[in-house]
């Protein structure tokens, strides 16, 4: 049997709702400026639409969506965002994990935690939902939260001590029951030291340990808005780290245009293929195609 995931992220979702002034305090206020005076060009709805319409005719068994559905993290955009969610399929075939401007100030977070429940829950149980188990069929899709609220000009994002314990735990326990472990986040978790304090993983080190020790089949990330394939080591093998274009992202080099990825799951965790190609917007034109195969 195969299980066909799709992986699409940072889509950026607007038009940008109208905020209240008292909303513009703080880093939202620069935020907003960026987003007016030309990312709102950037990323393009009638783009997203495409390439959702182009994913759902290739009838994946689930779809990933790892963050930056939002630009303020207002909560108006996230009643936006759900709307958005909903259109990909029911919420048991669809996981969304945040990124840094779902969490961009601390009065995000109440609203953040509420807004996307249905596309969180899963087997595991507790207040703050990541890292989060949802076993479909032959899978096990384990999602985290980078996201945190950071200062003026910084992206990074940070997983904390408590959530790596339990990834670990959650690693273990389905490598026993013979799962395919997908570990989906946004921020991507390798980088340098000097970008790693902006724009990447600040325990982005800790994770690739944890992944040395427990591994994983598959990790699906966001953020850079481009498609990039690296490895880490696992205990036995190389994983496959995956970083996906923005799904609305209108300019750019090939790499970076709007897209996203189908993976193709078979077998189990001691014996399984996976497969995958890029699709997305084809060089000079705006219809949505196949980009080729990722050398997994």
């Amino acid at each position: 049997m195969t299980f066909r995931l799709a992986h699409l992220s940072d889509p950026h979702l607007g038009p940008l709702p109208r905020p209240h002034r008292r909303e513009l305090l703080g880093k939202r206020v620069t935020g907003y400026l960026n987003w007016t005076r030309g990312r709102c060009r950037f990323h393009d709805m009638e783009v997203l639409a495409q390439v959702v319409a182009d994913m759902k005719a290739h009838h994946p068994s689930h779809v990933v969506m790892t963050g930056d559905i939002s630009n303020l993290g207002l909560p108006s955009e996230f009643q936006r965002a759900r709307d958005w969610l909903e259109t990909l399929g029911p919420s048991e075939t669809v996981s969304f994990v945040p990124g840094n401007h779902d969490a961009y100030v601390r009065g995000s977070l109440p609203d953040l935690a509420r807004a996307f429940v249905p596309w969180t829950s899963g087997e595991t149980r507790g207040g703050w939902p990541y890292p989060y188990l949802r076993m479909r069929e032959n899978v096990a899709i384990i999602g985290l939260s980078s996201a945190v609220p950071t200062p003026f000009f910084i992206a990074a994002g940070h997983l904390g001590f408590a959530q790596l314990a339990r990834v670990e735990e959650l690693l273990a326990a389905t490598k026993r029951a013979g799962l395919i472990r997908v570990v989906v986040l946004h921020h991507p978790p390798e980088s340098g030291p000097a970008s790693r304090l902006s724009r990447g993983l600040i325990d982005g080190q800790a994770f690739v340990r944890l992944i040395r020790r427990a591994g994983a089949e598959l990790i699906l990330h966001g953020h850079d808005h481009r498609l990039r394939l690296t490895r880490l080591k696992g205990p036995r093998s190389l994983v496959p780290v995956v970083g996906v274009p923005s799904a609305s992202a209108l300019y750019g080099q090939p790499h970076n245009r709007a897209g996203y990825h189908l993976f193709e799951i078979i077998g189990n965790s001691e014996d399984y293929k996976i497969t995958a190609r890029a699709r997305g917007l084809l060089p000079g034109s705006l219809a949505v195609g196949d980009l080729g195969a990722l050398a997994l």
